[in-house]
Formats: structure tokens, sequence, C-alpha cells
């Protein structure tokens, strides 16, 4: 990834002009978002130049508010992932903020807990950023308004929203308020995966990662392989679609050991 991200870090040099410019960098699970954003932000702050790093990641619902959801608008809610279980609105309102002169604390979640980091224990970026990277599984998806009435990918699907009520609603966010948060980058990169199978090993993989390091003596708990799989069937029609359809301005098409190809600009 390091050729990547002195590509990428070299695109942000011709085209930011301004503080608060917006790289969007998207692709699947497991295709390496976290790294390649915190490269390019090591390069260019080698630089001298002011970047802070979101992801979708951080701003996702507490589970008493996916539990709102679950209650109110479908049970497979009550689990994090697809769209609908974030706030666009407080990444959009961040985002604004980094621009700006002044403090801004930066939302962090913690996975192991389920549950956002409680304000005091965030960190505080001082604005504004010369360049903003905002990373995300789904930045970009296009909504679907026929995947509520289509067949099942899964499953999942088959079996727990067998209305098309859940896949309804995750469009129907798509086309609200995570529309808006999609349109803020000023130019977005897609990795796009060979296929969802490749996707799979990759998330196995970290959660392999994960494993070993809990059985070294860090905190929390992997996945086995059938919570893996109903894990990331919540994310399997939204994935397909981005690697058949890809968003962006610019793709870049990842081997099956994420070994880059080059820029495709459209």
């Amino acid at each position: 990834m390091a050729g990547l991200a002195e590509a990428l870090a070299d695109l942000v040099r011709t085209r930011a002009d301004r503080s608060g410019w917006i790289l969007g960098l998207s692709g699947a699970q497991g295709s390496g978002k976290s790294t390649l954003a915190a490269k390019i932000a090591s390069i260019l702050g080698s630089e001298g130049r002011s970047c802070a790093v979101l992801s979708l990641d951080d701003v996702y619902l507490g589970p008493e508010a996916r539990a709102d959801l679950a209650r109110r608008v479908h049970p497979l809610f009550a689990v994090r992932g697809p769209p609908g279980t974030h706030d666009p609105v407080l990444a959009l309102s961040v985002l604004e903020a980094l621009g700006r002169p002044g403090p801004v604390r930066l939302p962090r979640f913690d996975k192991g807990q389920d549950t956002p980091v409680p304000e005091a224990g965030r960190p505080v970026f001082e604005g504004p950023a010369d360049v903003i990277l905002l990373e995300g599984w789904c930045l970009g998806a296009r909504a679907d308004p026929s995947a509520a009435r289509s067949d099942p990918v899964n499953a999942l699907e088959r079996d727990q929203d067998p209305e098309g009520t859940w896949r309804g609603a995750v469009e129907a966010a798509l086309a609200g308020s995570y529309r808006t948060l999609f349109e803020a980058p000023d130019l977005t990169v897609f990795l796009r995966a060979p296929d969802f199978t490749t996707v799979r090993r990759w998330r196995g993989e970290q959660e392999a990662d994960l494993a070993r390091a809990i059985a070294a003596g860090r905190p929390g708990r992997a996945m086995d392989d059938a919570e893996l799989d109903d894990f990331l069937a919540r994310y399997e029609r939204i994935t397909r679609r981005l690697i058949a359809d890809p968003p962006g301005d610019v793709v870049v098409d990842l081997a099956p050991d994420r070994t880059p190809g080059p820029l495709q600009r459209r």
C-alpha cells in the first residue's frame, strides 16, 4: 500500500487548494482503508500539512439508539454495520468543524464495548485541517429503490427480512442523510476487491489477527466463522453492488493479496 499512499498523496498535493479539503476512501471490509488513510496522513504530515482522519466507524449509533431502531423499524438494526446504524449528521458536523479554526473533539467508537467513546476520552484536533481523510466501507454507495422487492442475496435476507422491510430502510437511509455525507468529499477513491469471496477471506484474516492478539493478552472477543458469516451477510448486498458499479472519481483494483493496480480516473 505504500506506493498507493504516495500516489494518492500526490493527487492531494495537486488538488487540495483550501482548508478542509476532503479525500474520501471507500472499499469493502478488509481492503486496507484505515491503513491507507494513516499512511497518507503520515506522508502529508511529514510535509507540514495538518491532516485529520475520520471513519464511518467513528460515528456508529450506540446500542440504545440501535435497539430503538430495531423496535420501530426492523430487528436487524440492532447490529451495527449497514446504513442506518451510523450518525451521518454528526459526521457532517465534524467535517464542517474541521475546516474552521479551533479545537474539534473527534468522535470515536469502542467496538469492544459496542458504544461511542465518552466525550472526555475523545481526541482533540486543532483546526483548521489542511486535508481531511474520510473513510468508510459504503462511502459513495448509491441507493437502489428496488432492493426491498428484489430476491434475497443470502440466507439472512431470506429468513430474517422476507418482506424486505430492512432492505428498504437501509436503501432509504442511503437516499437520505448518507447521500449528503457522501457528497462531502472533494475527491473519492474506491478500492475495489476482486469479489465478495475475497472480502470474506480478508475479513476472516482480520478476525484471526484479533484472535491471536487476544490470546496474547489483549481484551476483546473474536468472531467465529458462523458469527462472521452472519455479520458479513448484512454487508453483502451493498458490497456486491459497489464492486459491480464502483462509486467515486478514482478506482483502484486490488489483487487477492491486496496489491493495488494503477489509479483509474473517471
